[in-house]
């Protein structure tokens, strides 16, 4: 029944993403078992308005999902797929311009380490304060869907459309068609998740190329130490730099096409795979550097005796993180392409069984 197909995938929308097909698996038998008793009594199909009856009955998707979930109290399951996801990204961006101003602040008053400290202490603060506004912002709507529901626009988007379920009126008839099968994996994203994440990615482009001129949108207060201090990086990382940009333009070239053509609902595990292959690139460009060689000193004749047991340490050190990173890097991307591997076998066998049930 096409209108259960589209029951269910409300439900699955709502739904821990680990346990997201085991869950739904069962939901599909149990109800589909409970519609052949019901169709048996009648001895005949159910009609559309019965069988809308019947899973109204059943209870709104997201009520239904949340049995599912833990117990949660001020954002209910509805809201907090979402507000999870806008928690992390405005606690990535507090930081980011929590450190550009206290650096722009140290540097330019030629604070000491006593600032740097107080800066550090006061980190947890600015996360608490910003956890609270949002936490009281989704709680807010939150209470408001949960309440007054009725005081909904008619024409919510299709994203946005699930709150509509919080209401008691709510119709099994409104619930979105079936979507197409997505070549992809984790958890659906929102419409707005998707677009804050391609708007964070040029955010973060932008903020790549700036580094060169600016080093302490990286560093931070180490930009001046750098300045002052008797090591420079060596030149195999401007060729590491511009590799680094290039995958970054190349993943959020992707993404874009991704949003623009509908396909962003799910991450595409072939992205994820494509860019793990063309990362290993800067990487392999760090390891076959010249005698291994990350950082020099600025004058090797006057400093090699104090500080040349320094400069090895610290290349030996990159060098060790480089190899690991690159044994990680490439065992995640066997895991993603065996995972991709399965997920095509199963995806053959089913549509061979369909196939042979018809």
């Amino acid at each position: 029944m096409e209108l259960l197909d589209r029951y269910l995938q409300a439900v699955q929308k709502h739904l821990p993403w680990q346990r997201q097909e085991d869950i739904v698996a069962e939901l599909r038998a149990n109800l589909e078992a409970q519609l052949e008793d019901k169709e048996a009594e009648l001895g005949r199909p159910l009609t559309q308005g019965e069988a809308e009856d019947w899973l109204r009955e059943l209870g709104e998707p997201a009520r239904v999902a949340a049995r599912y979930q833990p117990e949660r109290y001020l954002i209910g399951p509805v809201l907090f797929s979402t507000y999870w996801f806008v928690l992390r990204l405005t606690f990535l961006w507090v930081m980011v311009i929590y450190v550009i101003v206290n650096a722009v602040q140290i540097a330019s008053q030629n604070l000491g380490y006593n600032a740097v400290v107080s800066a550090l202490i006061h980190a947890p603060l600015a996360l608490l304060t910003t956890a609270a506004w949002v936490t009281a912002i989704f709680a807010a709507i939150e209470f408001f869907l949960r309440n007054y529901p009725s005081k909904l626009p008619a024409n919510l988007p299709a994203e946005i459309s699930a709150f509509n379920s919080l209401g008691a009126n709510w119709s099994p008839s409104a619930l979105p068609p079936v979507e197409a099968s997505q070549n992809g994996f984790g958890k659906p994203r929102s419409y707005f998740e998707a677009v804050v994440e391609v708007v964070a990615g040029y955010l973060c482009l932008i903020w790549l190329l700036l580094v060169p001129h600016y080093p302490f949108l990286l560093l931070g207060p180490g930009a001046l130490y750098l300045n002052h201090s008797p090591f420079q990086f060596a030149p195999v990382w401007v060729p590491f730099y511009w590799c680094v940009v290039a995958i970054n333009v190349l993943q959020l070239a992707w993404q874009s096409v991704n949003l623009a053509r509908g396909q962003w609902r799910f991450k595409s595990r072939s992205q994820l795979i494509v860019v793990s292959i063309v990362g290993l690139i800067p990487q392999i460009i760090l390891l076959t550097a010249n005698n291994h060689a990350y950082v020099f000193l600025k004058h090797p004749l006057a400093d090699q005796l104090q500080y040349g047991q320094t400069v090895d340490t610290i290349n030996a050190g990159v060098f060790k993180c480089m190899t690991l990173i690159l044994v990680i890097t490439i065992l995640q991307l066997l895991w993603n392409a065996g995972r991709k591997s399965v997920a095509a076998h199963r995806k053959r066998i089913v549509h061979s069984l369909e196939t042979s049930g018809r």
